[in-house]
């Protein structure tokens, strides 16, 4: 499944967004994205009980790391987190473009 994350991030920043309101608004994002995907796929047929359980037990791991990781980043100055967020979409970027050069 392919995730918007590189393309919404950025925005959701240039937009101004920072700490828990980029952290809201992307959960809310990524909350609706998949679940207008999950409906889709089940349609389809392609979305099977076990893929199902699957998926759940992944976004059940992101959400627990999402609230561990949110009482650390509301303890960051704006520009911190803006230089976090930063740091975090090259280190993506340059993954994404390692993956296709060794592919």
């Amino acid at each position: 499944m392919v995730s918007t994350g590189p393309l919404s991030v950025p925005l959701f920043l240039f937009y101004g967004l920072t700490k828990g309101a980029f952290l809201a608004t992307e959960a809310a994002s990524s909350l609706g994205l998949y679940l207008s995907k999950s409906v889709t796929f089940e349609r389809f047929g392609a979305l099977t009980p076990d893929i199902a359980l699957k998926g759940l037990i992944a976004g059940a791991s992101l959400m627990s790391g999402a609230f561990i990781a949110k009482r650390f980043v509301l303890r960051l100055e704006p520009e911190v987190f803006r230089l976090v967020m930063d740091g975090i979409m090259l280190a993506a970027g340059l993954s994404l473009l390692w993956s296709a050069a060794t592919s």
